[in-house]
C-alpha cells in the first residue's frame, strides 16, 4: 500500500493536543527528556504536525527568537521512521518561514545531522549536550 505522507501548520486545539502527544512520547517518554523543558514558548511557536496515511506520526515548530528563526522540536513516532516524515516535515516548515527570515537555526540531535544537511543546514561550533542529549548547533546557509 503507498504511503501518503503529508505536514501542515497547525492551531486548533485538537491538532496541537495530537503536536503535544508526539512530543511527549519522543522526548519525555522515549528520550528521558525533563517536561518542564518540553513545554516552553509553546504560545509563541508555530506549530506542524505529519501525517502517514492519516494518522499523527510526527510533529515540529518554529519561533522568531532574538539571535533569529529557531526551527525546534523535530519529533517522529517510532513507528513511523524512515517514512520520510522528517524530511516532509523540514520541507513544510522551511516553506513556512517569513520572507525576511534571513537567519535560520536549530539545535540538532546526533543522529539528525545528517538529515538537516540535506534541507542546506551546517554545523557550526562544538557538541554540546541540551537535556541530557547530543546536538550541535546547525545555521541554514
Amino acid at each position: 500500500m503507498p504511503v501518503t505522507v503529508k505536514a501542515n501548520k497547525v492551531s486548533d486545539q485538537a491538532d496541537l493536543e495530537k503536536v503535544f502527544a508526539i512530543r511527549r512520547e519522543v522526548f519525555v517518554d522515549e528520550q528521558n527528556c525533563p517536561p518542564e523543558l518540553e513545554w516552553e514558548f509553546e504560545e509563541e511557536s508555530t506549530h506542524f504536525l505529519a501525517t502517514v496515511n492519516g494518522e499523527p506520526a510526527g510533529a515540529s515548530r518554529w519561533r522568531n527568537t532574538d539571535k533569529g528563526y529557531k526551527l525546534e522540536r523535530f519529533a517522529v513516532l517510532k513507528n513511523f521512521r524512515g517514512m520520510g516524515v522528517g524530511q516532509e516535515l523540514v520541507k513544510t516548515v522551511l516553506a513556512d518561514l517569513p520572507a525576511d527570515a534571513a537567519y535560520v537555526y536549530m539545535h540538532a540531535q546526533i543522529q539528525a545531522v545528517s538529515l538537516y544537511e540535506k534541507f542546506g543546514f551546517e554545523k557550526t561550533g562544538p557538541e554540546f549536550e541540551e537535556a541530557g542529549i547530543r546536538h550541535f548547533k546547525m545555521v541554514k546557509a
